[in-house]
């Protein structure tokens, strides 16, 4: 049963089922007041006849588009990609359609990015920013649009945010390397990332403390602190530095590599701790011991919170913070004790 020519409308639905446009309409919705058995078979014939919902012209009628967007990092990080799987997923659930943005953490990028969202006339948007000072918050914040920060806070409690405990995170790597008998550490990051850099390398430095090592033996490396990551892992490597925290697991697995090449490798020369747990989402090669960040939690509270600023935008910014964990994959083994 199909429509020879152009879009298939209510009214076609109505005459084929013989009920009433409204009828079809709240039928179409899953409105309770319409017989299970009744929108059933309305909806059957409207499957049948290919109807698709025109949103422009509901959004017309509403105000509303039921489409939100996401301003992410590279895709081609994993991490980025599973989150917007997930948030796909949630909001696919809930009755949006998803739009995906990438900065490629570029500023530039991001107001440009940020920009087409709102030309789109989105209900509201998700994103990671780049920066502190990114003009794309801005221009958020002026414009009206419901937005949540992901992973992301940005101190005076201005924005809605979703994020991990980044502090509570780089403890437990902490302590885990120290609890397998490591007794010079260090932390790794390629690139500084907002707000999270600092935390996880604060709780890092914590447990160390609490544990009992000396400020000589707690190491940090990033992109502003002179010979790059790299070049201060080999370094670490030569003076008895055995235990490593690499600020992601994206960036652990590009340091074993690089640190492979140059003759070092890891549960022989050094052990190592990731973060965000990417392997509990997908097979890589060289499994690690990771911090655990529930991202499917993150894309229920982020959606959750937006749907809540889309409705009612006088409420206070709300800041969620989710508990990680630490999961065990033995890269963290004392050098000493597996080369005795």
């Amino acid at each position: 049963m199909t429509k020879d020519k152009g879009r298939v409308t209510l009214q076609d639905i109505a005459a084929a089922t013989g009920v009433t446009v409204n009828t079809v309409s709240r039928a179409l919705k899953n409105k309770e007041d319409i017989s299970r058995e009744t929108c059933e078979r309305i909806q059957k014939v409207a499957r049948e006849m290919g109807y698709v919902r025109n949103y422009i012209a509901s959004s017309l009628r509403s105000g509303r588009t039921k489409t939100i967007a996401m301003v992410s990092g590279s895709l081609m990080n994993p991490y980025y990609a599973i989150l917007c799987d997930l948030i796909q997923r949630e909001a696919v659930r809930l009755g949006y359609g998803l739009m995906i943005l990438c900065s490629q953490d570029d500023l530039d990028t991001e107001i440009r990015m940020v920009e087409m969202a709102l030309s789109r006339q989105v209900d509201g948007l998700l994103i990671t920013p780049c920066s502190f000072e990114s003009p794309a918050l801005g221009l958020l914040r002026s414009s009206g649009l419901p937005f949540v920060l992901l992973s992301r806070y940005l101190e005076g409690d201005l924005d809605d945010c979703v994020i991990f405990d980044d502090r509570q995170g780089g403890y437990l790597a902490g302590e885990h390397l120290i609890r397998h008998g490591h007794r010079d550490l260090g932390m790794l990051s390629f690139r500084h990332v907002v707000y999270s850099t600092r935390k996880r390398f604060e709780g890092f430095q914590q447990a160390c403390l609490d544990l009992g090592l000396p400020t000589e033996r707690i190491h940090y490396a990033g992109p502003e602190s002179g010979p790059s990551p790299l070049e201060q892992a080999v370094q670490w490597i030569r003076q008895g530095v055995t235990g490593l925290f690499s600020f992601c697991d994206v960036e652990a697995w590009s340091l074993i590599t690089q640190l492979e090449a140059r003759g070092f490798f890891l549960g022989k020369d050094y052990s190592l701790v990731g973060f965000d747990n990417i392997l509990g989402y997908m097979r890589f090669p060289k499994p690690i011991c990771s911090v655990d960040c529930p991202l499917q939690e993150e894309a229920f509270t982020a959606i959750d919170l937006l749907r809540r600023r889309i409705h009612d935008p006088s409420l206070p910014p709300q800041q969620r913070i989710l508990p990680v964990s630490l999961v065990c994959r033995n890269s963290c083994e004392s050098v000493n004790a597996m080369n005795p």
